[in-house]
């Protein structure tokens, strides 16, 4: 009998009561989300949708690989890198005072106590204006620019400049007010500004994570830059939407190559930079 308790799953590990109330209640969140979402991945498998998908997969082989061509794919390889970088550049433009002026470790104001009134409108009217930028997709803003500077790469780098300066101006300032902070005040205390404060006290001990972060950031950049080709902004995408119009399997297959071999590139040159500041 006492073998029998010793066994029981909730004397072997105490929290085994609350992981299966966890997981239950997580199943029946997700339960409802895949009804309204429609997953119905046995779909896939159907004998019609499979025979369509090993056509479909079967026209990729083998890669196209004339010198034409391939020098076509290295030439746009390189505009959706370009595309990438200055978007992020553009963003970090945008981003980075919007992050000091959103970020509480930095405000004079509240040194004595609360937060003035005007200051703290100032500063919330700034997060929802970061909310604003990383709320609309770059795609969207992608069709909005196709629209207004027409088919190239213009378009896709303002989009990502929009949309990734929404998104680095929060994490930003999430790393930030996360941080050691007493520094900063003590500097602000002193009589230092702004940007004292954060250049000797906020930045010294979180440039590795900002850092990594924008890496990061870039990474994912270079992804989105290939999608937003699809509606005219340039770049590998663009040449890759015009293949699959064109029914043409093995142009497709040999981009789609090009552009994991290019994500590994900059995976790998990520990898590096953050050993280098580790």
């Amino acid at each position: 009998m006492s073998g029998l308790a010793l066994s029981s799953p909730a004397l072997r590990d105490p929290a085994w009561t609350g992981r299966v109330l966890w997981l239950g209640a997580a199943a029946v969140l997700l339960a409802p989300m895949l009804v309204a979402a429609e997953f119905k991945p046995w779909v896939l498998f159907a004998p019609d949708n499979l025979k369509v998908t090993l056509r479909f997969l079967g026209d990729f082989l083998p890669p196209k690989a004339d010198a034409e061509f391939l020098a076509m794919v290295l030439r746009e390889a390189w505009r959706t890198v370009a595309i990438a970088t200055a978007g992020v550049f553009l963003a970090l433009l945008i981003a980075v005072p919007l992050t000091l002026a959103s970020t509480a470790a930095l405000s004079v104001s509240s040194l004595s106590g609360r937060m003035h009134a005007l200051p703290f409108v100032a500063r919330q009217a700034v997060r929802w204006l970061l909310i604003v930028l990383r709320s609309v997709p770059e795609l969207v803003w992608a069709l909005v620019f196709v629209r207004v500077a027409g088919l190239g790469p213009t378009a896709g780098v303002l989009a990502i400049a929009l949309t990734y300066s929404g998104m680095l101006g929060k994490v930003y300032g999430e790393i930030l007010e996360s941080g050691e902070t007493h520094a900063t005040t003590a500097l602000l205390r002193n009589g230092s500004g702004r940007l004292q404060g954060f250049f000797y006290g906020l930045l010294p001990t979180n440039a590795p994570e900002l850092t990594s972060y924008t890496v990061y950031r870039w990474e994912c950049a270079i992804r989105s830059s290939a999608v937003l080709g699809f509606v005219g902004a340039g770049g590998l995408g663009q040449q890759m939407d015009m293949s699959m119009k064109m029914f043409n399997g093995a142009e497709v297959s040999t981009m789609l190559l090009a552009f994991i071999f290019l994500v590994w590139l900059a995976d790998m040159a990520s990898a590096a930079l953050r050993r280098a500041l580790g």
